[in-house]
C-alpha cells in the first residue's frame, strides 16, 4: 500500500507543477484582467497543493505522520464570474479563454479523482483527511470553472458563429 501511495504522490506532483504551468500560461496569453487574476491565483494554489504534496511524501518516506492541510481558498470562493463584461461582449475572439476554461477544468476534474482514489488507498485517518481536503480544495476550482464556462457557452457558440447556417 505504501508504495502505491508514494507512486500516487509522485504522480500527483507531476500533474500539480503541469497545472502551475497551464494556469500562468492561461494567465500570460488572456487579454482579460479579471482572468488573468484569476488564472494566477489558481497557479499559485497548484504550487501550494504542490508545496504539501513534497512534504508529505517527505513524510510518508522518513514513516512520520501526514500533516493536516489547511485549504486557502482566495478569489475563487468570491461570486462573480471569471472574466470581465469586456470580454463577454467580445466572446468571439475569445477562443484562448473559453479553452482555458475546458483545459482547466479537465486538470482540475483529473486532480479529484486523483486524490479521492489516493485516499481511499490509505487507512491513515490523517493521510486520508489530508487527500479529501485536497478534493474539496480541487472541487472549488473545477465548480468555478465549470460555472464560467456554462455562463459563456451559449454566447460564445453564437458569436463566434459556429452554427452551419
Amino acid at each position: 500500500m505504501k508504495d502505491e501511495i508514494v507512486a500516487g504522490l509522485k504522480e500527483a506532483m507531476l500533474a500539480e507543477k503541469a497545472g502551475i504551468e497551464f494556469y500562468k500560461t492561461a494567465a500570460e496569453r488572456t487579454v482579460d484582467e479579471r482572468g488573468r487574476e484569476v488564472f494566477t491565483v489558481l497557479a499559485d494554489e497548484e504550487a501550494k497543493h504542490l508545496e504539501y504534496l513534497k512534504r508529505q511524501f517527505g513524510h510518508l518516506l522518513t514513516g512520520t505522520e501526514f500533516e493536516p492541510l489547511k485549504v486557502e481558498t482566495q478569489i475563487l470562493d468570491k461570486p462573480g464570474p471569471i472574466f470581465s463584461s469586456a470580454l463577454v461582449s467580445q466572446l468571439n475572439n475569445a477562443h484562448w479563454e473559453m479553452t482555458a476554461l475546458a483545459v482547466g477544468m479537465a486538470l482540475e476534474q483529473a486532480a479529484i479523482r486523483r486524490y479521492q482514489e489516493l485516499a481511499g488507498k490509505t487507512e491513515d485517518r490523517i493521510a486520508q483527511e489530508f487527500f479529501l481536503s485536497l478534493v474539496r480544495w480541487e472541487e472549488s476550482h473545477a465548480r468555478a470553472l465549470e460555472k464560467e464556462y456554462e455562463r459563456l457557452k451559449e454566447s460564445y457558440w453564437e458569436q463566434a458563429q459556429f452554427a452551419p447556417f
